[in-house]
């Protein structure tokens, strides 16, 4: 079992900057492929960013170049650096771990989500 919870969100104006955390319990990150998620009321939610057990990181087009995902495995925690916010940007962010189990089988946890607002 694995708890994860986010931290960081809030109001910010367009152009600004926010950094989510992703603090996980019960059970050590460094196994686990990590996500970003976000999701508006009524839309399904989307990938923002990846980044895999092993380094590997992957973007959603849309913030390519804005977004950068990061771990600290020592902290157990994952990041989200998020800048150049646009008003599209506003979601609830929720954190993911994942991990794949044998014959296909995976673990998915997921955060209660954190609510991030781009207002002028």
């Amino acid at each position: 079992q694995v708890q994860l919870v986010e931290s960081g969100g809030g109001l910010v104006q367009p152009g600004g900057s926010l950094r989510l955390s992703c603090a996980a319990s019960g059970s050590f990150l460094s196994t686990y492929d990590m996500g970003w998620y976000r999701q508006d009321p009524g839309v399904q939610r989307e990938l923002v960013a990846h980044i895999g057990k092993d380094g590997s990181i992957e973007y959603a087009n849309s913030v390519k170049g804005r977004f950068t995902i990061s771990r600290d495995n020592t902290k157990n925690t994952v990041y989200l650096q998020m800048n150049s916010l646009r008003a599209e940007d506003t979601a609830v962010y929720y954190c993911n771990a994942r991990k794949t189990l044998r014959i296909g089988a995976t673990a998915n946890y997921w955060g209660q989500g954190t609510q991030v607002t781009v207002s002028s």
